[in-house]
């Protein structure tokens, strides 16, 4: 038998055996829509008409004769009448000549059954492999970006943290000539921060500490690090010397600025 999907028009051509005459619920394999399905209708020849009888002709009466009568003179007896002609039974009907399917187009005959032993099924998706490669994806970037930050340097767009601030009535005097690398006597060398704090108010000031970041060619940051003044407290007008030896400064390090640490 020929079925069809209600929702997409795809035609199948399966047996009537795989339908049964109760029907069965099937489902389409291009839309993967589920209906109904009504079993193979049978058609029943109808039963032969029955065949009436033929009319019997009546008897003829004949009258009987009366007691202590004289017998009538002899009548005639009526002529019977004529045989009704027979009746022909009515010939049975055909057989029902059952018909044979509409040929299927090709395009029909390529589509894959639902009722096949190994119907086609969609593979499933994997989540987990899917956040796998998102993951994989984004350390990837992540690693670009750093290697791009270790090479260049950040942008100069970027807004970068303030690593000091301002302290009123100190000024800081680090002129950029006094900040470079000087040689040791064992053939090493330490990179020198030379300056002063002055207190230019009219009250004694607090003195914070400073933090001194190193930079190279390229002006990245390479170095930091905090130091504290050897003097906590400025008299107004009083200056305070501030010479600082890095031992450790990166081979990279070619200039220093130096600032008030943010608490």
């Amino acid at each position: 038998m020929i079925i069809a999907c209600p929702a997409c028009a795809t035609r199948y051509a399966v047996p009537d055996s795989a339908i049964g005459v109760d029907g069965r619920t099937v489902r389409c394999a291009t839309c993967r829509h589920s209906w109904f399905q009504e079993g193979p209708v049978i058609e029943v020849p109808p039963a032969p008409a029955p065949v009436a009888p033929a009319p019997v002709a009546p008897a003829p009466q004949v009258a009987r004769p009366a007691e202590q009568a004289p017998a009538p003179a002899p009548v005639a007896a009526p002529a019977p009448p004529p045989p009704a002609p027979p009746v022909m039974a009515a010939p049975p009907p055909a057989p029902a000549v059952e018909q044979a399917p509409p040929p299927i187009a090709d395009n029909f005959a390529a589509t894959p059954s639902s009722f096949a032993h190994e119907p086609p099924f969609r593979p499933r998706r994997n989540p987990a492999r899917m956040w796998t490669m998102l993951a994989v994806g984004f350390a990837l970037m992540a690693t670009g970006a750093m290697a791009a930050v270790y090479q260049f340097g950040l942008p100069t767009w970027l807004p970068l943290p303030q690593t000091g601030h301002s302290e009123p009535d100190l000024k800081l005097t680090f002129p950029a000539a006094r900040q470079e690398r000087r040689p040791l006597n064992n053939q090493n060398d330490y990179f020198n921060i030379s300056g002063t704090i002055t207190n230019i108010g009219q009250n004694r000031r607090s003195v914070p500490s400073l933090m001194i970041v190193l930079r190279d060619a390229r002006n990245r940051a390479v170095y930091t690090v905090e130091a504290a003044p050897p003097k906590p407290v400025l008299n107004p007008g009083e200056n305070l010397t501030i010479n600082t030896a890095i031992v450790d400064a990166p081979k990279a390090a070619v200039s220093a600025e130096v600032k008030w640490k943010v608490n």
